[in-house]
């Protein structure tokens, strides 16, 4: 990405930040609303009143025995619609112990982009 696009793109990410939250949510939310995790909270629907009244704000602790099950081989829609292709590990900093942080494909790419974007800004 050339230093004046990547300035332009995150102005366009800056400038519509609220737009862009609400559609990513949407799309998320229907793609994983079916995963063995948010069906026990979304009864299948995925509005986001739905989610907001029902889906608890949770600590690692909380998600992390469905973590360990899909560390230990079983599928990945109990989190996640997308298949998990890695674990990563966090560096423990805010707990002394690292937490595993599963990653899909798309994720990765999100990564990638988001990365794509430092070059620009750091330029400037």
């Amino acid at each position: 990405m050339e230093f004046e696009d990547g300035l332009q793109k995150l102005e366009e990410l800056t400038n519509n930040a609220s737009q862009i939250q609400e559609k990513l949510l949407e799309e998320i939310l229907k793609r994983n609303a079916e995963t063995e995790y948010l069906r026990g909270f979304l009864n299948g629907q995925a509005e986001k009143q739905v989610f907001k009244k029902n889906v608890p704000i949770v600590t690692y602790e909380e998600i992390r025995p469905y973590i360990d099950r899909i560390a230990n081989g079983e599928p990945s829609h109990i989190l996640l619609a997308d298949p998990i292709v890695e674990f990563m590990l966090s560096s423990g900093t805010s707990g002394g112990k690292p937490k595993l942080i599963p990653s899909t494909a798309e994720s990765f790419e999100t990564r990638m982009f988001e990365s794509t974007l430092v070059d620009p800004l750091m330029h400037k």
